[in-house]
């Protein structure tokens, strides 16, 4: 019984290690990915130059497109038109 008990505990620990991963966020480029794993994880890839690249990667998975909180904004870029 108490061999069972440590092999229990063993396993939750290992368990526990491989799920924690850290996440980066890549500041030279403006799109993430946000992916939902099975079990209830999450992790961003921030590798996308593009819209339109990071939505073709999310296609078919468990995904969304997001920008990059980390990026830098150019100023002039976020002025609203007046139509």
């Amino acid at each position: 019984m108490r061999m069972l008990r440590w092999l229990m505990l063993g396993s939750a620990a290992i368990l526990m290690v491989g799920a924690a991963t850290a996440q980066t966020f890549d500041p030279r480029r403006p799109v993430c990915l946000q992916k939902w794993e099975w079990g209830g994880s999450t992790y961003f890839e921030c590798a996308y130059t593009s819209w339109d690249q990071c939505r073709a990667a999310a296609t078919g998975l468990a995904a969304m497109c997001l920008e990059n909180p980390y990026w830098p904004r150019d100023e002039r870029a976020h002025v609203r038109r007046k139509w």
